[in-house]
């Protein structure tokens, strides 16, 4: 009998973090699809930010379980997990501001061994960076750092894809663009959890949400449950 092939990019069970001696996350369980956009949404310190952290190895796990694709991640150093096909766009987005836009493509091809075709790939899903490579990233609008965060991170040619709030601060032109990037890259095979904060880019994106709350996982929804029926946003959240 052949065995059915995995559909779970990620899967994260019983997970306890703490920061010092203070808890944050309780036993957080979490299954991210192959292929789909899973929203972690919830009230600020609800535990999106540091699920992110943790699976990047950044929060250490005390307790549980984070696999990908059956890898066990928890005891890896934090610079060995985006070798393993992860990659992570941090909230401020942690560019090299000094370096421009082509330096800092360059340190995200290094760090699995990428060449120019991984790079033109990239830039292709980007094309206005294309036209900045020699322009400091320090001095890009905070739109165009955050296409460049995502491009870094896309040159590990990763699986998973781990982005935070990706759209804070940015104009209604620069948020659909990022928008467009993220279905693009989900028709491309990437699995995204994206932490948000508004519920249009979610419900315009997201294939499922998953309401944090307290350091839990306390409801899974598909989204078309959520754009019938949004007590849950108000639930969790507090907003419609």
């Amino acid at each position: 009998m052949t065995e059915a092939p995995m559909t779970e990019a990620l899967t994260i069970s019983g997970l306890d973090c703490f920061y010092g001696e203070v808890q944050v996350l309780y036993g957080l369980d979490l299954v991210l699809n192959k292929g789909e956009v899973l929203c972690l949404f919830g009230r600020n310190g609800a535990g999106k930010t540091t699920t992110l952290k943790a699976i990047m190895g950044l929060v250490p796990a005390s307790a549980g379980s984070i696999r990908l694709e059956g890898k066990e991640l928890t005891g890896l150093p934090a610079h060995e997990v985006p070798k393993t096909g992860v990659a992570y766009v941090p909230q401020g987005r942690r560019l090299f501001a000094e370096m421009t836009v082509a330096e800092n493509i360059e340190i995200g091809l290094m760090a699995r061994g990428k060449g120019k075709a991984v790079r033109e790939n990239v830039l292709d899903l980007f094309p206005l960076l294309r036209q900045r490579l020699r322009q400091r990233s320090g001095t890009l609008s905070g739109g165009e750092q955050q296409m460049l965060a995502m491009a870094r991170a896309l040159c590990l040619e990763p699986q998973v894809l781990l982005l935070d709030e990706p759209t804070e601060g940015l104009m209604p032109s620069m948020i659909a663009k990022i928008r467009e990037t993220v279905v693009k890259l989900r028709e491309l095979g990437v699995s995204t959890i994206l932490v948000e904060q508004r519920v249009d880019a979610v419900l315009s994106v997201a294939d499922r949400v998953c309401f944090i709350e307290n350091g839990r996982n306390r409801e899974t929804v598909d989204v078309e449950q959520l754009r019938a029926d949004p007590s849950a946003v108000r639930r969790y959240v507090g907003v419609g």
